[in-house]
């Protein structure tokens, strides 16, 4: 049997289960260590995935609670893309990547794993990532503890407001 170690997910999969929508909660509490949050605007977030597909994989997304992108004002609009522009910026000198991908899954059956609130994923990629531990395996290795690459792209994100 092969073991993975994950230990930041069980608090978790023990842990109480948010009522609302944690990234309405989230954007509330603010650029933090505990929420991961990388930066704020005046309506959009920039926060780090709790499950990551690797090192880096970021959240944009509006700040106000909102699942379908008709329904964002041309203000939110405006601010989420270019958050979103930004980001990728700042990640390309932050993290380095040989590339990005970027994409956002509307609805349940696009895979959507929170439909009612949408958001960007922001995910570095990098040449040899996708290694024999993804495809037989079917594992994914993250070299980097969450709170260590929220505090190494944090400097990045300040004085970008």
């Amino acid at each position: 049997m092969d073991i993975l170690w994950a230990p930041w997910r069980m608090p978790f999969i023990l842990g109480e289960k948010p009522v609302g929508c944690f990234l309405c909660e989230t954007s509330v509490q603010g650029v933090c260590e505990e929420t991961l949050v990388l930066r704020l605007t005046p309506h959009s977030m920039v926060i780090m995935n709790r499950y990551p597909y690797v090192a880096g994989h970021l959240l944009v997304t509006p700040r106000r609670h909102v699942g379908n992108l008709m329904d964002l004002t041309d203000v939110e609009m405006k601010d989420l893309h270019e958050t979103l522009r930004q980001t990728v910026a700042i990640m390309a000198v932050a993290a380095r990547p040989n590339g990005f991908n970027l994409g956002m899954n509307l609805g349940k059956a696009a895979g959507a794993g929170v439909e009612d609130h949408l958001h960007y994923h922001i995910v570095p990629r990098y040449f040899g990532d996708n290694n024999a531990m993804n495809i037989l395996g079917e594992v994914r290795v993250i070299p980097e503890d969450l709170i260590a690459t929220w505090k190494r792209l944090l400097p990045s994100f300040k004085g970008n407001d």
